[in-house]
């Protein structure tokens, strides 16, 4: 009785962390941008003079979208 071996899709599965990785990072940068935005939109005038903003540039910069930098 013979067995027929078949071949793998793949070369090697050692790719797949590497494209998993690659893929997460977009949306990982994407939800960092969201939270800073979010913190920045909480900034009180005081502090925000000190970092050379005004209201304005803050909400300029929260009306961006997620994807936008």
């Amino acid at each position: 009785m013979t067995t027929a071996t078949t071949s793998a899709p793949f070369p090697s599965r050692r790719s797949f962390p590497f494209v998993a990785w690659f893929r997460s990072r977009p949306r990982a940068r994407w939800h960092d941008r969201h939270l800073q935005r979010l913190d920045l939109a909480e900034i009180d005038d005081h502090l925000l003079r000190d970092l050379g903003l005004t209201r304005e540039d803050v909400r300029r910069e929260c009306a961006k979208s997620f994807w936008q930098a």
